[in-house]
Protein backbone atom coordinates (compact mmCIF):
# COMPACT_ATOMS: atom_id res chain seq x y z
CA UNK A 1 0.00 0.00 0.00
CA UNK A 2 1.31 3.42 -0.96
CA UNK A 3 2.32 5.92 1.71
CA UNK A 4 -0.54 8.18 0.72
CA UNK A 5 -3.05 5.39 1.16
CA UNK A 6 -1.65 4.56 4.58
CA UNK A 7 -2.02 8.16 5.57
CA UNK A 8 -5.62 8.17 4.44
CA UNK A 9 -6.44 5.04 6.53
CA UNK A 10 -4.48 6.02 9.62
CA UNK A 11 -6.92 8.61 10.89
CA UNK A 12 -10.06 6.39 10.66
CA UNK A 13 -8.20 3.50 12.32
CA UNK A 14 -7.05 5.72 15.13
CA UNK A 15 -10.55 7.09 15.55
CA UNK A 16 -11.96 3.56 15.62
CA UNK A 17 -9.36 2.47 18.12
CA UNK A 18 -10.13 5.47 20.29
CA UNK A 19 -13.84 4.72 20.05
CA UNK A 20 -13.26 1.10 21.04
CA UNK A 21 -11.14 2.18 23.98
CA UNK A 22 -13.83 4.59 25.07
CA UNK A 23 -16.42 1.79 24.78
CA UNK A 24 -14.24 -0.53 26.82
CA UNK A 25 -13.68 2.17 29.41
CA UNK A 26 -17.39 2.89 29.59
CA UNK A 27 -18.16 -0.82 29.84
CA UNK A 28 -15.58 -1.12 32.59
CA UNK A 29 -17.19 1.72 34.47
CA UNK A 30 -20.61 0.10 34.07
CA UNK A 31 -19.17 -3.21 35.26
CA UNK A 32 -17.58 -1.56 38.27
CA UNK A 33 -20.81 0.30 38.91
CA UNK A 34 -22.73 -3.01 38.94
CA UNK A 35 -20.36 -4.40 41.55
CA UNK A 36 -20.23 -1.35 43.79
CA UNK A 37 -23.72 0.15 43.48
CA UNK A 38 -26.08 -0.46 46.36
CA UNK A 39 -29.28 -2.40 45.84
CA UNK A 40 -32.41 -0.54 44.84
CA UNK A 41 -34.11 -0.89 48.20
CA UNK A 42 -35.78 1.63 50.47
CA UNK A 43 -36.13 -0.88 53.33
CA UNK A 44 -34.76 -4.32 54.26
CA UNK A 45 -35.86 -7.18 52.00
CA UNK A 46 -36.01 -10.90 52.78
CA UNK A 47 -34.60 -13.06 49.99
CA UNK A 48 -35.59 -16.72 50.15
CA UNK A 49 -33.11 -18.94 48.29
CA UNK A 50 -34.75 -22.33 47.80
CA UNK A 51 -32.61 -25.48 47.90
CA UNK A 52 -31.32 -26.29 44.42
CA UNK A 53 -31.64 -22.72 43.14
CA UNK A 54 -28.94 -21.44 40.79
CA UNK A 55 -27.17 -18.14 41.28
CA UNK A 56 -28.32 -17.10 37.79
CA UNK A 57 -31.98 -17.59 38.73
CA UNK A 58 -31.63 -15.75 42.03
CA UNK A 59 -29.89 -12.73 40.50
CA UNK A 60 -32.21 -12.59 37.49
CA UNK A 61 -35.22 -12.64 39.82
CA UNK A 62 -33.76 -9.73 41.79
CA UNK A 63 -33.18 -7.89 38.52
CA UNK A 64 -36.77 -8.56 37.45
CA UNK A 65 -38.01 -7.07 40.73
CA UNK A 66 -35.94 -3.94 40.15
CA UNK A 67 -33.68 -4.61 43.12
CA UNK A 68 -30.53 -5.44 41.15
CA UNK A 69 -29.70 -3.16 38.19
CA UNK A 70 -27.46 -5.46 36.11
CA UNK A 71 -27.53 -9.14 37.05
CA UNK A 72 -25.37 -10.11 34.05
CA UNK A 73 -22.35 -8.24 35.37
CA UNK A 74 -22.55 -9.96 38.74
CA UNK A 75 -22.90 -13.34 37.04
CA UNK A 76 -19.82 -12.59 34.93
CA UNK A 77 -17.89 -11.58 38.04
CA UNK A 78 -19.08 -14.69 39.90
CA UNK A 79 -17.74 -16.99 37.16
CA UNK A 80 -14.19 -15.80 37.83
CA UNK A 81 -14.55 -16.15 41.59
CA UNK A 82 -15.89 -19.00 43.70
CA UNK A 83 -19.22 -17.27 44.39
CA UNK A 84 -21.09 -19.12 41.66
CA UNK A 85 -20.69 -22.46 43.43
CA UNK A 86 -20.75 -21.33 47.06
CA UNK A 87 -24.30 -19.98 47.31
CA UNK A 88 -26.26 -21.60 50.15
CA UNK A 89 -30.00 -22.02 50.52
CA UNK A 90 -31.92 -20.10 53.15
CA UNK A 91 -33.39 -16.69 53.93
CA UNK A 92 -31.14 -13.66 53.67
CA UNK A 93 -31.79 -10.13 54.86
CA UNK A 94 -30.89 -7.68 52.12
CA UNK A 95 -30.36 -4.10 53.31
CA UNK A 96 -30.28 -0.87 51.26
CA UNK A 97 -26.56 -0.39 51.91
CA UNK A 98 -25.62 -3.75 50.33
CA UNK A 99 -23.72 -3.57 47.00
CA UNK A 100 -23.30 -6.26 44.34
CA UNK A 101 -20.11 -7.82 45.66
CA UNK A 102 -21.43 -7.75 49.21
CA UNK A 103 -24.57 -9.51 47.96
CA UNK A 104 -22.50 -12.32 46.45
CA UNK A 105 -20.47 -12.58 49.67
CA UNK A 106 -23.68 -12.77 51.72
CA UNK A 107 -25.18 -15.53 49.56
CA UNK A 108 -21.96 -17.54 49.91
CA UNK A 109 -21.62 -16.95 53.67
CA UNK A 110 -24.63 -18.96 54.83
CA UNK A 111 -25.51 -16.15 57.25
CA UNK A 112 -29.20 -16.82 56.91
CA UNK A 113 -32.09 -15.43 58.96
CA UNK A 114 -32.87 -17.38 62.13
CA UNK A 115 -36.38 -17.57 63.51
CA UNK A 116 -37.20 -18.45 67.10
CA UNK A 117 -39.85 -20.30 69.04
CA UNK A 118 -40.14 -20.43 72.81
CA UNK A 119 -41.37 -23.43 74.76
CA UNK A 120 -42.58 -22.35 78.19
CA UNK A 121 -42.13 -24.15 81.50
CA UNK A 122 -45.35 -25.83 82.57
CA UNK A 123 -46.75 -26.31 79.09
CA UNK A 124 -47.99 -29.72 78.02
CA UNK A 125 -46.61 -31.39 74.92
CA UNK A 126 -49.79 -30.46 73.06
CA UNK A 127 -49.34 -26.79 73.93
CA UNK A 128 -45.67 -26.89 72.92
CA UNK A 129 -46.46 -28.60 69.63
CA UNK A 130 -49.20 -26.10 68.82
CA UNK A 131 -46.77 -23.25 69.49
CA UNK A 132 -44.18 -24.79 67.17
CA UNK A 133 -46.64 -25.54 64.39
CA UNK A 134 -48.16 -22.06 64.52
CA UNK A 135 -44.86 -20.51 63.41
CA UNK A 136 -45.03 -19.72 59.68
CA UNK A 137 -41.40 -20.75 59.10
CA UNK A 138 -41.91 -24.27 60.49
CA UNK A 139 -42.57 -27.24 58.24
CA UNK A 140 -45.44 -29.20 59.81
CA UNK A 141 -45.01 -32.99 59.77
CA UNK A 142 -46.66 -34.19 62.96
CA UNK A 143 -50.31 -34.75 63.83
CA UNK A 144 -50.85 -33.69 67.47
CA UNK A 145 -53.62 -36.28 67.74
CA UNK A 146 -51.39 -39.14 66.55
CA UNK A 147 -50.27 -40.14 70.02
CA UNK A 148 -48.92 -43.47 68.78
CA UNK A 149 -46.47 -41.80 66.40
CA UNK A 150 -45.44 -39.26 69.03
CA UNK A 151 -44.79 -42.12 71.44
CA UNK A 152 -42.67 -44.03 68.94
CA UNK A 153 -40.87 -40.95 67.61
CA UNK A 154 -39.91 -39.34 70.93
CA UNK A 155 -40.95 -41.49 73.87
CA UNK A 156 -39.54 -44.93 73.08
CA UNK A 157 -43.06 -46.34 73.06
CA UNK A 158 -44.69 -44.19 75.75
CA UNK A 159 -46.35 -40.84 75.33
CA UNK A 160 -43.45 -38.37 75.66
CA UNK A 161 -45.04 -35.83 77.99
CA UNK A 162 -42.45 -33.80 79.88
CA UNK A 163 -39.45 -35.05 77.87
CA UNK A 164 -38.77 -31.75 76.05
CA UNK A 165 -36.73 -28.98 77.60
CA UNK A 166 -38.50 -25.61 77.73
CA UNK A 167 -36.24 -23.05 76.11
CA UNK A 168 -35.97 -20.65 73.16
CA UNK A 169 -35.00 -22.45 69.97
CA UNK A 170 -33.54 -20.76 66.90
CA UNK A 171 -34.02 -22.29 63.47
CA UNK A 172 -34.03 -21.56 59.76
CA UNK A 173 -37.12 -21.53 57.54
CA UNK A 174 -38.18 -25.01 56.53
CA UNK A 175 -37.09 -26.66 59.77
CA UNK A 176 -39.73 -29.22 60.72
CA UNK A 177 -41.65 -29.62 63.96
CA UNK A 178 -40.04 -33.05 64.21
CA UNK A 179 -36.55 -31.55 64.12
CA UNK A 180 -37.37 -28.94 66.76
CA UNK A 181 -38.86 -31.50 69.12
CA UNK A 182 -35.83 -33.72 68.64
CA UNK A 183 -33.61 -30.82 69.68
CA UNK A 184 -35.77 -30.17 72.75
CA UNK A 185 -35.71 -33.87 73.65
CA UNK A 186 -31.93 -34.03 73.23
CA UNK A 187 -31.46 -30.96 75.42
CA UNK A 188 -33.69 -32.41 78.17
CA UNK A 189 -31.60 -35.59 78.13
CA UNK A 190 -28.44 -33.51 78.44
CA UNK A 191 -29.81 -31.53 81.38
CA UNK A 192 -31.02 -34.59 83.27
CA UNK A 193 -27.83 -36.56 82.59
CA UNK A 194 -25.84 -33.65 84.01
CA UNK A 195 -27.94 -33.11 87.14
CA UNK A 196 -28.86 -36.69 88.05
CA UNK A 197 -25.44 -37.80 89.45
CA UNK A 198 -25.42 -34.87 91.94
CA UNK A 199 -28.89 -35.64 93.40
CA UNK A 200 -29.47 -35.90 97.13
CA UNK A 201 -29.28 -39.39 98.58
CA UNK A 202 -32.38 -41.07 99.97
CA UNK A 203 -34.83 -39.68 97.44
CA UNK A 204 -38.04 -41.73 97.04
CA UNK A 205 -37.49 -42.43 93.35
CA UNK A 206 -34.88 -44.41 91.44
CA UNK A 207 -34.79 -43.14 87.86
CA UNK A 208 -34.30 -39.85 86.03
CA UNK A 209 -37.73 -40.31 84.45
CA UNK A 210 -39.37 -40.39 87.89
CA UNK A 211 -37.44 -37.24 88.75
CA UNK A 212 -38.99 -35.57 85.69
CA UNK A 213 -42.45 -36.66 86.82
CA UNK A 214 -41.94 -35.02 90.21
CA UNK A 215 -40.31 -31.96 88.61
CA UNK A 216 -43.33 -31.47 86.34
CA UNK A 217 -45.65 -31.45 89.38
CA UNK A 218 -43.38 -28.96 91.16
CA UNK A 219 -43.44 -26.80 88.03
CA UNK A 220 -47.24 -26.69 87.96
CA UNK A 221 -47.60 -26.05 91.70
CA UNK A 222 -45.00 -23.30 92.01
CA UNK A 223 -46.21 -19.72 91.94
CA UNK A 224 -43.12 -18.10 93.43
CA UNK A 225 -39.67 -19.24 92.37
CA UNK A 226 -38.32 -19.13 95.92
CA UNK A 227 -40.89 -21.73 97.02
CA UNK A 228 -39.79 -24.49 94.63
CA UNK A 229 -37.46 -26.11 97.15
CA UNK A 230 -40.14 -26.09 99.87
CA UNK A 231 -42.77 -27.58 97.54
CA UNK A 232 -40.30 -30.24 96.45
CA UNK A 233 -39.57 -31.02 100.10
CA UNK A 234 -43.28 -31.50 100.86
CA UNK A 235 -43.77 -33.93 97.99
CA UNK A 236 -40.59 -35.88 98.76
CA UNK A 237 -41.57 -36.31 102.42
CA UNK A 238 -45.10 -37.39 101.49
CA UNK A 239 -43.68 -40.02 99.14
CA UNK A 240 -41.26 -41.20 101.80
CA UNK A 241 -44.14 -41.59 104.26
CA UNK A 242 -46.39 -43.29 101.68
CA UNK A 243 -48.84 -40.40 101.77
CA UNK A 244 -50.79 -39.53 98.67
CA UNK A 245 -49.47 -36.42 96.95
CA UNK A 246 -52.98 -34.95 96.59
CA UNK A 247 -51.99 -32.29 94.08
CA UNK A 248 -54.61 -30.67 91.86
CA UNK A 249 -52.54 -30.33 88.65
CA UNK A 250 -52.26 -34.10 88.32
CA UNK A 251 -56.05 -34.43 88.57
CA UNK A 252 -56.52 -31.76 85.92
CA UNK A 253 -54.05 -33.47 83.61
CA UNK A 254 -55.84 -36.78 84.01
CA UNK A 255 -59.18 -35.22 83.15
CA UNK A 256 -57.83 -34.02 79.81
CA UNK A 257 -60.44 -32.36 77.62
CA UNK A 258 -63.12 -33.07 80.21
CA UNK A 259 -61.74 -30.33 82.45
CA UNK A 260 -63.64 -27.07 81.91
CA UNK A 261 -61.51 -24.86 84.14
CA UNK A 262 -63.45 -25.46 87.35
CA UNK A 263 -62.01 -28.20 89.57
CA UNK A 264 -64.75 -29.82 91.68
CA UNK A 265 -64.90 -32.36 94.50
CA UNK A 266 -66.29 -34.82 91.97
CA UNK A 267 -63.17 -34.38 89.87
CA UNK A 268 -60.97 -35.14 92.88
CA UNK A 269 -62.87 -38.39 93.36
CA UNK A 270 -62.76 -39.41 89.68
CA UNK A 271 -60.04 -42.01 89.44
CA UNK A 272 -57.50 -41.77 86.61
CA UNK A 273 -53.88 -42.95 86.49
CA UNK A 274 -52.86 -39.35 87.26
CA UNK A 275 -55.24 -38.71 90.16
CA UNK A 276 -52.95 -38.37 93.18
CA UNK A 277 -55.99 -38.05 95.47
CA UNK A 278 -57.10 -41.60 94.64
CA UNK A 279 -53.68 -43.21 94.07
CA UNK A 280 -50.41 -43.43 95.96
CA UNK A 281 -47.03 -42.60 94.53
CA UNK A 282 -46.08 -40.70 91.43
CA UNK A 283 -48.37 -40.60 88.39
CA UNK A 284 -47.26 -42.70 85.40
CA UNK A 285 -45.90 -39.78 83.33
CA UNK A 286 -44.92 -36.14 83.75
CA UNK A 287 -47.81 -33.71 83.42
CA UNK A 288 -45.92 -30.81 81.82
CA UNK A 289 -42.55 -29.54 80.62
CA UNK A 290 -40.41 -28.98 83.72
CA UNK A 291 -37.77 -26.27 83.60
CA UNK A 292 -34.25 -26.37 84.95
CA UNK A 293 -35.17 -24.92 88.36
CA UNK A 294 -37.97 -27.46 88.87
CA UNK A 295 -35.68 -30.36 87.97
CA UNK A 296 -33.03 -29.08 90.37
CA UNK A 297 -35.66 -28.76 93.11
CA UNK A 298 -36.84 -32.34 92.56
CA UNK A 299 -33.26 -33.58 92.92
CA UNK A 300 -32.39 -31.21 95.81
CA UNK A 301 -35.57 -30.74 97.90
CA UNK A 302 -35.46 -28.35 100.82
CA UNK A 303 -35.26 -30.18 104.15
CA UNK A 304 -37.90 -29.64 106.84
CA UNK A 305 -40.99 -31.18 108.40
CA UNK A 306 -43.82 -29.64 106.38
CA UNK A 307 -46.24 -32.05 104.72
CA UNK A 308 -48.95 -29.70 103.45
CA UNK A 309 -49.35 -26.39 101.67
CA UNK A 310 -52.27 -24.28 100.53
CA UNK A 311 -52.41 -21.29 98.19
CA UNK A 312 -52.77 -17.91 99.87
CA UNK A 313 -54.29 -16.36 96.78
CA UNK A 314 -51.36 -14.10 95.94
CA UNK A 315 -49.15 -16.71 94.29
CA UNK A 316 -47.53 -17.82 97.54
CA UNK A 317 -48.37 -20.79 99.79
CA UNK A 318 -48.85 -21.45 103.47
CA UNK A 319 -46.85 -24.51 104.53
CA UNK A 320 -47.86 -26.70 107.47
CA UNK A 321 -46.33 -29.63 109.34
CA UNK A 322 -49.57 -31.11 110.72
CA UNK A 323 -53.02 -31.75 109.33
CA UNK A 324 -54.52 -29.53 112.02
CA UNK A 325 -52.34 -26.60 110.99
CA UNK A 326 -53.18 -27.28 107.36
CA UNK A 327 -56.93 -27.30 107.99
CA UNK A 328 -56.62 -23.99 109.79
CA UNK A 329 -54.73 -22.58 106.80
CA UNK A 330 -57.38 -23.90 104.43
CA UNK A 331 -60.11 -22.19 106.45
CA UNK A 332 -58.11 -19.00 106.58
CA UNK A 333 -57.17 -18.75 102.89
CA UNK A 334 -59.34 -21.04 100.79
CA UNK A 335 -62.70 -20.69 102.51
CA UNK A 336 -62.26 -16.94 102.84
CA UNK A 337 -61.69 -16.72 99.08
CA UNK A 338 -64.85 -18.73 98.44
CA UNK A 339 -66.86 -16.33 100.58
CA UNK A 340 -65.39 -13.35 98.77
Amino acid sequence: MMPGALARWRKPVLLLAAFLLLCLAARGLLFRHSLTSTLQLSEPYVLDVAPGSSLRRVLRNLEGEGILPRAGDLLFYARFTDHATRMQAGEYLLTPDLDGRALLDLLASGKVIFHEVRLVEGWTLQQALRQIQSHPAVKVELDPEDTERLAMEFGEGRYPEGLFFPDTYFFTRGTSDTQLLRRARWLMDEVVDTLWPARYSGLPFDTPYEALILASIIEKETGLAEERGQIAGVFVRRLQQNMRLQTDPTVIYGLGNDFDGNLTRSHLQTDTPWNTYTRHGLPPTPIALPGLAAIEAALHPEPGDTLYFVARGDGSHQFSATLEEHNQAVRRYQLRQEVQ
